[in-house]
């Protein structure tokens, strides 16, 4: 505790950004609460309003409070992101633990779809798979899940292949303790530290992904507000002069996705030995 404390007060920088992400999160988890009105409610009268102290951000063309949107894109956003990460984070983490702990046959057929997969660009695979199978949450998380699993597990791999070689992993084979519990007491928490960086990057990544694909229209669903889609409504009428319907959401995408990276990069640089 005392070192979390001093952490807050010597590094001004990690202080200003987790407060950052603390608001983040509760914009997410109290949406409803926080939205001023009802994100799906249409009032074509006040179509494409200016900002105003009624309507702080604006409207859209459907005349949608744009701030509740944003607010609740936030949470539609974060919630798929957070969900995202979670499973890749298991899924590439078991892969590349197995790749690397056993090597042979098991690490050769893991590592050569790894590299199939890299040989394509990770947004083409997306929008192929978007385009094939529809819109939707589920299959956006399938489609990044599939993408996404091959740098948790080369990652992991390559801490495994350094770890299983210490004395105490070959002391412990030694005495005969099934692999099971080797890899659950002496890998994982040495090859841990540096997935929980990655992932802290990758959210930002998969706000960035997720924004991007909604953005070209293969998103989610136009019914349920995410912060790319609103991106893109808002670009549709950016060049009649209504900046507002695409700057708002464009640059709350560009606050969250910069404060989780510096926060990933001061995880980096205090939980690597190397770099104290």
């Amino acid at each position: 505790m005392k070192k979390v404390l001093r952490t807050f007060k010597e590094n001004k920088q990690f202080t200003l950004f987790f407060i950052l992400g603390l608001l983040v999160i509760g914009v997410a988890i109290f949406a409803p609460q926080l939205s001023p009105y009802d994100p799906l409610d249409a009032v074509m009268t006040e179509s494409l309003q200016e900002p105003s102290s009624a309507h702080p951000f604006g409207t859209d063309k459907l005349g949608r409070d744009l701030l509740s949107r944003v607010i609740f894109g936030t949470r539609t956003s974060l919630i798929m992101t957070l969900c995202l990460v979670a499973v890749i984070f298991v899924i590439g983490t078991f892969l590349g633990v197995i790749a690397g702990y056993f090597g042979g046959i098991v690490d050769a057929v893991i590592m050569r779809i790894a590299d199939v997969q890299l040989s394509f660009p990770s947004m083409l695979i997306a929008l192929f798979i978007m385009s094939v199978f529809g819109r939707g949450v589920g299959k956006l998380l399938i489609a990044l899940t599939m993408v996404g699993w091959v740098t948790y597990a080369r990652t992991v791999r390559g801490e495994t292949l350094s770890v299983k070689k210490m004395e105490y992993v070959e002391a412990a084979r030694t005495i005969g303790l099934p692999n099971r519990i080797i890899i659950i007491k002496h890998v994982l928490p040495n090859v841990i530290n540096s997935i929980i960086v990655l992932a802290t990057i990758q959210i930002g990544s998969f706000i960035l992904t997720e924004a991007t694909l909604s953005f070209l229209g293969v998103g989610v669903p136009i019914t349920q507000p995410s912060l790319g889609l609103l991106v893109k409504t808002g670009f549709d009428v950016l060049f009649s002069g209504l900046w507002w319907a695409s700057v708002f959401p464009g640059l709350y995408i560009m606050l969250i996705v910069f404060g989780i990276n510096l926060l990933g990069d001061f995880l980096r640089d205090e939980l690597n030995p190397n770099l104290k």
